[in-house]
C-alpha cells in the first residue's frame, strides 16, 4: 500500500505529538516545576515588554523582571498570609468549641436522626482528650508541629521546597530570554508551515489573553461577594476568608470548597449563642450558594466561558486530567492549556470537514 506524502506527514506529526506526550506523562514530576514557570512567564512577559517601553531603553531588561518577579512573589505570599490570621484566631476558638459542639451533636442531633434510622453516636470523652493534646497549645506550637511534620516527611518536604527554588529560578531566566526561546521554537517549524503556525500562535494567545483577563476579573468581584456576604452575617474573619476565597478560585472547585469549608468552621466556632450552628450553615448556604450561581451563571460564562468556548463538561475533564498527569500543579494549568488544546481541535476539525476523506473523495 502506497503512502501520500501528505499521509506520511500526517503519520510523522502524529508519531512525533505521541513521543512528546508519552515523554510528558514519564517526566511529569520534572518538568512540573518548568511548566509552571513557563506559563507564569507567558503571563508576565506582558508587563515586562511594557516597562521595558516606558523605560525607553533605559531601563535594563533585568530590572525590569527582577521588578515584575518580586510584585508577583509578594502577592502569592500576601495570598498565602491571609491564612494566618484564620487559624491564629480559629484554633484557640477550635481547643474550645468542638467539645461543646460535639456533645450538641449527641445530645440534639442523634435523636432526630435516629427517627430516620441513622444511628449516630459521639464519644465525646475521646473528642476531648484528642483536643487536649493536639490543640492545646497556641498558634505558634501549632506552627512548630507543623514543620516537625514536615522534616519527618522527608519527600515531600523536599519536593516542596525544591519546587519553590525552581519555579523562580526558571520564571527569571524565561522572563529574561522569552523572545530569544520564542524565536528558537519558530526556527524548527518547517518554512512550509509558517503561516499556519503562526495564525495557530495568534489565535491561542488571543484566547489565552481574554481567559486570563476573564478570570481576573471573575476573582476581583467574587472576592468583594465573598467578603460583603460574610461580613453582613457577623463573621468577624469575613475579609481575610472572602479575599482568599475569592482569589483561590483560580483554582476550579478546589478554592470554592476551601473557602467554603473555612466559612462554615469559623461561623460554627465564632456563633456559640443558641442557634449559632443553625446560623452558621444560613451563612454559608445564603452567601456561597448565591455566589456559586453568579459565578457559574453570569461571571464565568460571561467574562471566561464565551471567550474560551470551553463546555463545562470539557472543564471537569480537563482538571481530572490534567491533575492526574501533573498532580495539584496540573489543576492549576488545566484550564489555559485546555484554551490552547481547543484551538488545535478547531483547526484539525475544520482540515477535516475540507478534506476529501470527509467528503467521499
Amino acid at each position: 500500500m502506497q503512502f501520500t506524502s501528505a499521509q506520511k506527514r500526517a503519520f510523522t506529526w502524529t508519531g512525533i505529538a505521541l513521543l512528546v506526550v508519552m515523554a510528558l506523562w514519564l517526566l511529569g514530576p520534572v518538568l512540573t516545576p518548568f511548566m509552571v514557570a513557563a506559563v507564569l512567564a507567558y503571563a508576565l512577559t506582558p508587563l515586562v515588554n511594557r516597562l521595558d517601553r516606558v523605560g525607553q531603553g533605559r531601563l535594563p531588561r533585568l530590572v525590569a523582571v527582577v521588578l515584575v518577579e518580586t510584585l508577583f512573589i509578594l502577592v502569592l505570599l500576601s495570598l498565602l498570609l491571609l491564612v494566618v490570621p484564620i487559624m491564629a484566631k480559629e484554633l484557640p476558638l477550635l481547643r474550645e468549641q468542638v467539645p461543646v459542639l460535639a456533645d450538641k451533636l449527641n445530645t440534639g442531633l442523634a435523636p432526630w436522626l435516629a427517627q430516620f434510622g441513622i444511628k449516630v453516636s459521639l464519644d465525646v470523652a475521646s473528642i476531648k482528650a484528642f483536643v487536649l493534646k493536639y490543640l492545646n497549645a497556641n498558634f505558634e506550637d501549632a506552627f512548630g508541629s507543623l514543620l516537625s511534620s514536615l522534616q519527618l516527611g522527608g519527600s515531600v518536604a523536599l519536593a516542596i521546597i525544591g519546587n519553590a527554588v525552581i519555579i523562580p529560578v526558571a520564571l527569571f531566566y524565561l522572563l529574561l530570554d522569552w523572545d530569544k526561546f520564542v524565536a528558537r521554537v519558530v526556527e524548527l517549524v518547517p518554512l512550509n508551515m509558517r503561516d499556519g503556525y503562526d495564525s495557530f500562535t495568534t489565535e491561542a494567545d488571543s484566547v489565552l489573553g481574554q481567559y486570563l483577563r476573564g478570570q481576573l476579573l471573575v476573582m476581583l468581584i467574587l472576592a468583594l461577594f465573598y467578603s460583603v456576604g460574610l461580613r453582613l452575617f457577623g463573621l468577624d474573619l469575613a475579609w481575610p476568608i472572602g479575599i482568599f476565597t475569592g482569589l483561590a478560585v483560580f483554582v476550579p472547585y478546589v478554592g470554592f470548597g476551601l473557602g467554603l469549608v473555612l466559612a462554615l468552621l469559623a461561623g460554627l466556632l465564632e456563633f456559640t449563642q443558641p442557634g449559632g450552628p443553625l446560623k452558621a450553615l444560613v451563612m454559608v448556604a445564603v452567601v456561597f450558594g448565591v455566589g456559586q450561581l453568579i459565578e457559574s451563571i453570569y461571571l464565568t460564562p460571561r467574562l471566561v466561558g464565551e471567550r474560551i468556548g470551553l463546555h463545562p463538561l470539557m472543564v471537569i475533564f480537563a482538571l481530572l486530567a490534567f491533575g492526574q498527569l501533573f498532580g495539584f500543579i496540573g489543576i492549576l494549568i488545566a484550564l489555559p492549556a485546555s484554551a490552547v488544546l481547543l484551538v488545535a481541535v478547531r483547526r484539525v476539525r475544520t482540515s477535516y470537514l475540507a478534506s476529501k476523506l470527509y467528503q467521499g473523495g
